[in-house]
């Protein structure tokens, strides 16, 4: 399913509902990154490569829910879900999200079931049972662990591994809840991410963990061999900073060299810069994507 559509047949609706709210996108005003209104660190986005980006459309809209909007005078597409973008490059890449630091990302969802149901009805290969322990039982692609939550587990196109975990109780349909690393210093990287980013420490479903606003960091276990981020599918994780540039020259006196430092970037009305962690994990830092889309 390397960058392709799973299953194209029968879906006029949706594509027409699609093609709606793409055309209507740019006159509906709402915000996707709420979590980052009143934060100095909170989560903004997932970077992602492909040499097929109306795939990606297919799988995180239709499959998901996401919406098509718009940043900047450049107009740059953006899929957006509570608490976080995805945005595209269009380029080869050296694999999926799985066999990387960063194994996959989390959503959480009001009707799992039903999103679910959609995922197959789309053509979409649920993994849930070759995921997870036997602890687990998988019926229809859905995970029940006794006393325990309910998750599944999709994979997208180009090989991007996303997990769904049941939540009746959020505001939203679909939202960003967790990006979740595959390897053994898992105590180390959560320690690396508090001294530079903040948040709360806690665990996990018994793994060391992080609650940044908009957002949950696990530090699972892992094999100590997996690839970086750049360069794969899931190419980079997104930072929404406050205060940018004096963050960027904190980072540089702790001693971090940036991969690119503080830039200003006029046609989408942001600024960045980038870094990688001790692991692997590519990072861009934003300022500006938490306006209104």
């Amino acid at each position: 399913m390397h960058g392709q559509f799973p299953n194209q047949k029968n879906k006029p609706m949706i594509r027409l509902l699609v093609f709606l709210f793409a055309s209507l996108g740019s006159s509906l005003v709402f915000s996707q990154l709420e979590a980052a209104r009143n934060a100095d660190v909170a989560y903004g986005h997932h970077h992602i490569n492909t040499t097929n980006v109306e795939a990606h459309r297919h799988f995180w809209v239709e499959g998901l829910g996401g919406k098509i909007a718009e940043i900047g005078s450049a107009r740059r597409e953006v899929i957006a879900f509570p608490n976080v973008l995805v945005l595209f490059s269009e380029r080869e890449h050296s694999g999926g999200s799985r066999g990387s630091v960063v194994n996959h990302v989390g959503f959480e969802t009001q009707d799992i079931e039903a999103d679910v149901a959609r995922l197959i009805e789309l053509g979409y290969s649920m993994i849930s049972r070759e995921e997870l322990p036997a602890v687990y039982e998988v019926s229809n692609g859905i995970a029940r662990r006794p006393g325990g939550n309910t998750i599944a587990y999709v994979l997208g196109p180009d090989d991007l591994k996303v997990e769904l975990i049941e939540n009746t109780n959020i505001d939203h349909p679909i939202q960003m809840h967790h990006i979740h690393w595959a390897h053994p210093e898992g105590a180390a990287m959560q320690q690396w991410y508090l001294e530079h980013f903040g948040g709360i420490e806690g665990t996990r479903i018994g793994q060391p963990a992080i609650d940044l606003p908009g957002v949950n960091l696990t530090y699972g276990p892992g094999d100590a061999d997996v690839a970086p981020t750049q360069g794969r599918a899931f190419d980079h994780i997104g930072f929404e900073v406050n205060d940018l540039q004096n963050f960027v020259a904190e980072l540089e006196r702790k001693g971090i060299t940036m991969d690119r430092g503080y830039t200003e970037v006029a046609s989408l009305g942001i600024a960045i810069a980038f870094l990688t962690d001790p692991w692997g994990t590519y990072i861009e830092l934003t300022e500006g994507l938490d306006t209104d889309l």
